[in-house]
Parts: structure tokens; sequence; C-alpha cells
């Protein structure tokens, strides 16, 4: 391998090593983390809450006011505390 092509190479890895090159707002990282925990709480009680939709459907964004709605209507406790931290 070209000397110039390996430098660039340990450049880029080390450089993707150290820190991450996402850069996200606080509101941006909030909703991410929302969206990842209505899809937990979609796929944990499907069976009870969401049976009449498709299992594998991806929850958006849109959908996490909806997720949390369908937890507290037909959930348990759990349900419900769930859905009140996917509540802003």
């Amino acid at each position: 391998m070209d000397e110039k092509v390996r430098a660039y190479l340990s450049s880029i890895g080390a450089r993707g090593g150290r820190k991450s090159r996402r850069k996200l707002d606080p509101d941006q990282a909030q909703a991410m983390v929302r969206v990842r925990q209505a899809r937990r709480a979609y796929r944990q009680f499907h069976a009870s809450c969401f049976w009449s939709y498709d299992p594998e459907y991806r929850v958006t964004l849109a959908d996490v006011p909806w997720v949390a709605e369908q937890l507290m209507k037909h959930g348990g406790r759990d349900a419900w505390e769930k859905a009140a931290k996917l509540c802003p």
C-alpha cells in the first residue's frame, strides 16, 4: 500500500476513535431517545396494546404521542409508566 494512503487511513481511523463525528443539539438527541424508547415499548407491549398493528411497524418521532396514548389506554401499570416517560 502506498505510504500516503496508509497515512490518510491511519489519520481518519484515529479521529473516528477519539470522538463521535455526529453533531446533535440537545433537542435532536432527546427526540432520538424518545423514538428509541417508543420503539422498545411498541415491541414489548405489542401483544397487549398494539396487537392489531403490524409487529414490524417502524415507529417514528411523529408516532411517539400515539404510542404513549395506546400504552396508557390499553396497557397496565408498566405500560402506563413507560408512556409517562415518553410524554415531554
